[in-house]
């Protein structure tokens, strides 16, 4: 049984920061907290008690997104089911539906937060690799006597290993930016004992714009995440791809680049395995789906109607 001495519903950031920088060691801070209870059931046997609880949900501050100079603001508590929702998240963040719906199922994406999957800082997140190909950074919000003071980071250097981040003690994530790419292609590729509602061995995020004859890469952006301590972005792989003609060739030979990436000590073989397979599967999804342009494979003579 998980049992708790206060439960705490604040209402704007500033009462969040002062009961947050108040709790006894050992509390937690929590929105949708889909994470709590298999916390307190792995590897523990008995009752697992929490001192304090701090929960986010309410505060005002933390809801919907916002957009404004190329950047989308999400609030801290945008739930993965507002990536499947929300017509302009999904033409902004081309990625994060295909996440979201391989993320869990109904009723955990409409408590879930991209926040709070990030704050977990697991290697294997859902949310990580899509978060680090939009060029995330979290704002951190903490109380400095009697002022609300922020900081910005992104979110690579935000997470610093499996289960350890830059947050200190009191502070909180009040929000995560990330670029706005409509026009782009996304894709989301998992494998683990199934896709959804399990825990990834693997992840891999795509967003791909091609020019407007479908012939040549003109963006690709590429993130993985379970095959390190931390989720990784393949620039090697990008610059590669950016300027080159469209072809199965291209994308097989920058497919075999990404193995060289994996740095996991557990399953390191199998991983690499199928991380090559991701990133060739992952590009080609993303340019299919690609608004409104039609590709064109170079040496086949092939078309894809996106």
């Amino acid at each position: 049984m998980l049992t708790c001495d206060t439960y705490h519903l604040p209402t704007n950031l500033r009462d969040a920061l002062t009961l947050w920088s108040n709790a006894p060691e050992g509390s937690r801070l929590v929105s949708g907290a889909t994470d709590i209870l298999p916390w307190a059931r792995e590897g523990r046997a008995g009752d697992v008690h929490i001192p304090s609880f701090v929960d986010v949900t309410r505060i005002e501050e933390f809801n919907g997104h916002t957009v404004d100079k190329g950047r989308v603001r999400l609030g801290a508590n945008v739930v993965y089911q507002d990536f499947l929702s929300d017509a302009t998240l999904r033409q902004l963040l081309p990625c994060m539906p295909y996440c979201a719906i391989w993320f869990a199922d109904d009723q955990i994406r409409e408590q879930a937060t991209l926040a709070g999957n990030l704050a977990n800082a697991s290697p294997v997140a859902d949310g990580t690799p899509p978060a680090v190909a939009l060029n995330a950074v979290l704002e951190l919000a903490r109380l400095d006597g009697e002022e609300i003071k922020t900081r910005e980071i992104g979110v690579c250097d935000f997470i610093l290993g499996p289960g350890r981040t830059v947050l200190e003690p009191g502070e909180i994530i009040s929000s995560v930016s990330v670029d706005a790419l409509a026009g782009y292609g996304g894709s989301f590729q998992k494998v683990g004992q199934r896709r959804s509602l399990v825990i990834s061995v693997a992840c891999c995020a795509a967003l791909v714009r091609a020019c407007r004859d479908g012939k040549v890469f003109e963006d690709v952006r590429l993130a993985l995440g379970g095959v390190g301590p931390k989720p990784m972005r393949l620039n090697t792989i990008e610059s590669k791809l950016r300027g080159e003609r469209i072809s199965r060739r291209t994308i097989d030979e920058a497919a075999q680049l990404a193995a060289d990436e994996v740095a996991s000590r557990s399953r390191q073989e199998y991983r690499r395995s199928v991380v090559v397979g991701f990133v060739k599967s992952a590009i080609e999804e993303a340019l299919d789906d690609q608004p409104d342009v039609e590709i064109r494979f170079e040496e086949l003579g092939e078309t894809a109607n996106v």
